[in-house]
């Protein structure tokens, strides 16, 4: 049984009510749901929320909410993996068998359903723990600098001032739409940045974070022009 796991908590500060504010006319969260229901590779969809509000919002676009989320897991300290690895413990407790648990963002709009299909063939090809959706910088990360606290500007490693960009190793991050994961990876709450996961690469026109206003207006930019184009046909 494969299942995803959409987290929608109800208490977003920087963006009040993110995951039901409306993008492009509906409901952020109705994004990932819909993504989630085209791939066809879910018994079942389920948001974990402890809003209800969010619950009923996404039951009307067809999702699951078998269970309101403990509160202890709904500040904004808590980590994704948590919130997961209550659901998978829910679902195990309730008898279902899960081969491959997928957590979606709940603002990820630009999520491909056929990324997560590569997400998941990926996960079944090898030895695995994770498998998530990963991009990469524009700027070599290790020219970066920081202003000090006079505003003089400091590198964060000064002996690559001279290094020739295409000399510097590509950096990679976390694109913030989906990670596949194995059911014992996520009780166990293994690292997701480590040696046992991969990545499907995602083009960096396909990837915005939302997390501020200035992000939400970003993307709402990115998918005026998106929305016009073709879907993928391969991963990357």
């Amino acid at each position: 049984m494969k299942v995803a796991v959409i987290p929608a908590r109800g208490g977003s500060k920087r963006i009040p009510r993110k995951n039901l504010r409306e993008f492009d006319g509906e409901p952020i969260i109705g994004y990932p749901i819909k993504a989630a229901q085209r791939s066809r590779l879910f018994d079942e969809v389920i948001v974990s929320t402890d809003d209800q509000e969010i619950s009923e919002v996404s039951r009307g676009l067809g999702a699951e909410v078998p269970f309101v989320r403990p509160k202890h897991l709904c500040d904004e300290h808590t980590g994704t993996t948590p919130v997961v690895a209550h659901a998978v413990r829910w679902l195990q407790d309730s008898g279902a068998q899960l081969s491959a648990v997928c957590c979606l963002y709940a603002t990820a709009p630009f999520v491909s359903e056929l990324d997560l299909k590569c997400g998941l063939e990926t996960l079944e090809s090898g030895d695995w723990d994770y498998v998530f959706s990963a991009t990469t910088f524009p700027f070599p990360i290790f020219r970066g600098f920081r202003l000090n606290d006079s505003r003089g500007v400091e590198m964060f490693q000064p002996h690559h001032f001279d290094t020739r960009s295409q000399d510097l190793p590509e950096a990679l991050h976390d694109a913030g739409q989906f990670y596949w994961g194995r059911p014992d990876a996520w009780l166990s709450e293994e690292r997701l940045f480590d040696q046992k996961s991969t990545v499907v690469m995602v083009p960096r026109w396909r990837v915005q974070d939302i997390d501020t206003p200035e992000d939400w207006e970003r993307a709402e930019i990115m998918w005026a022009v998106l929305k016009t184009t073709s879907p993928p046909t391969r991963c990357g």
